[in-house]
């Protein structure tokens, strides 16, 4: 989950000028009408962090559109849809560490760290289980309500950081609903699943109600009640 926020919002004793100077470059980079290349300009070394989480999401992505290609006896592009989001973890970890050593944070740097965990924690966790096997409309359907409850939880997370109870260093004290980057579990669950070959006809707890238009593999509610923790307004995680 996003913490590059600490810098920008979190309620502390207002920053001297000296720190405020960069993001006040960054504003004036990016509102700018002329010269080239002035969003590269802009953005910060956490930034580019960033960015590397997104790029692995969309491997990741690639990656299961790569298995649904090819022979799907060839497990080879499914371990790397799974690899790449821990990956996109590390940048995600690394990213916020960046920004804090540097004393540079941003508005642009936290809309851009919760765009990347909706790619590599939301939208490319569920491309994966739509190559093992949840293809049925009715699992397409939940798989898409996994994902915007991601971008909800990320959406919330960017309008309500600044008012969380934060500690002595300007920390927020807990997530509000369980951070997206917790999709990783679901991840070593399915990483779990192709070791063992439960993939396609064979995705644990099989096929329900086949046949008929409400064919779904029950295994995809697991995907659900993810993202209602996510969304979750009373559950406090509290944080390391």
């Amino acid at each position: 989950m996003s913490k590059r926020t600490g810098g920008a919002s979190n309620g502390a004793a207002p920053k001297t000028s000296v720190s405020e100077e960069p993001y006040n470059k960054q504003k004036d980079l990016l509102s700018s009408t002329t010269g080239h290349f002035s969003l590269l300009k802009a953005l910060h070394m956490a930034d580019y962090i960033t960015e590397l989480n997104g790029f692995c999401g969309i491997m990741s992505v690639f990656s299961s559109l790569r298995y649904c290609l090819g022979d799907p006896t060839d497990k080879t592009n499914l371990y790397l849809a799974l690899a790449f989001l821990p990956a996109g973890l590390f940048f995600d970890f690394m990213d916020g560490r960046v920004a804090r050593w540097r004393k540079k944070s941003s508005m642009m740097g936290q809309e851009l760290d919760s765009l990347a965990d909706l790619i590599s924690f939301g939208l490319a966790p569920a491309c994966v289980a739509f190559s093992l096997g949840l293809r049925t409309p009715l699992d397409h359907a939940l798989l898409a309500v996994f994902v915007l409850c991601g971008l909800t939880r990320l959406a919330r997370f960017n309008v309500t950081a600044a008012n969380i109870p934060k500690d002595a260093s300007g920390k927020a004290s807990y997530f509000e609903g369980t951070p997206i980057p917790t999709t990783l579990g679901i991840d070593a669950l399915m990483a779990y699943w192709v070791r063992q070959g439960w993939v396609l006809d064979n995705v644990p707890l099989g096929l329900w109600f086949a046949g008929t238009p409400f064919e779904v593999h029950p295994i995809v509610a697991m995907f659900v009640v993810h993202g209602c923790l996510m969304c979750s307004k009373t559950l406090h995680v509290p944080k390391p």
